[in-house]
């Protein structure tokens, strides 16, 4: 499980160097520096230089699908299965799966493509805790700036699955959510399984946020629920061209 996906360019381990890869974001974001010239302009580059690696690698996956879930959800788990099923799923209408490159449901869902003999895909970034890589990637990219990998993800994904999660999975979907709202994205399906985790937070929104005017219902309207890997994979392959 620890051993490193091989591909072009930058392999991360999770050995001494690892904590240097952690903290390029707690550096990026801690503020101005009193030496800035030697500092932020060469990190610049380096972001720079991700974001062309990135482009570089992932340019040539074709149709896929990003399965965003919870690190923490075990193998015995019926999410577990779920997301196993939907990436298999995924594999067979053609679409590669790209997921965090984590544990837990990005595991799954990586696994399901890569079984099904589909492109399983695996954007990772060092955490000081809960990600390592699955070993279910025949392609693995590594990141040292979530904002680069973010990006790698809207750009190459033309739909979202959400499966239930925690902070990192809300992120994913609220981010995917705004930039569906704002039209910086076009025809982007978004899904979220499991209909009962999710309802409180629809009615919340439908209670507390509609009602002020910050959301319409054509916003609301824009997330599809499901509740079995067949209707995830036929709302998310449904909006692609």
């Amino acid at each position: 499980m620890d051993q490193p996906i091989k591909r072009r360019g930058r392999i991360t381990t999770a050995g001494p160097g690892a904590e240097r890869v952690r903290d390029a974001d707690l550096a990026l974001l801690r503020g101005p520096e009193p030496d800035f010239v030697s500092t932020d302009p060469w990190r610049a580059l380096r972001i720079l230089g991700e974001f062309v690696e990135g482009f570089d690698l992932l340019a040539r996956v074709g149709p896929a699908v990003s399965v965003f879930g919870s690190a923490r959800t075990g193998p015995d788990e019926p999410d577990y299965a779920a997301a196993v099923e939907v990436g298999r799923l995924l594999a067979r209408e053609g679409r590669a799966v790209i997921t965090g490159g984590g544990p837990g449901l990005m595991e799954a869902a990586n696994k399901g493509a890569a079984e099904a003999g589909g492109l399983s895909v695996g954007l990772n970034i060092e955490l000081p805790h809960e990600q390592y890589r699955n070993p279910y990637m025949n392609l693995g990219v590594d990141f040292r700036y979530f904002f680069v990998r973010k990006t790698m993800f809207v750009k190459y994904s033309e739909a979202f699955v959400v499966m239930p999660g925690g902070f990192g999975t809300l992120d994913e979907l609220f981010e995917a959510l705004v930039l569906i709202q704002t039209g910086k994205v076009r025809d982007f399906p978004l899904v979220l399984y499991r209909s009962a985790h999710w309802q409180g937070l629809i009615d919340w929104l439908r209670a507390s946020t509609l009602p002020e005017g910050w959301i319409t219902e054509d916003d609301l309207g824009r997330i599809r629920m499901a509740d079995s890997p067949e209707e995830v994979v036929h709302h998310a392959c449904g909006g692609l061209a």
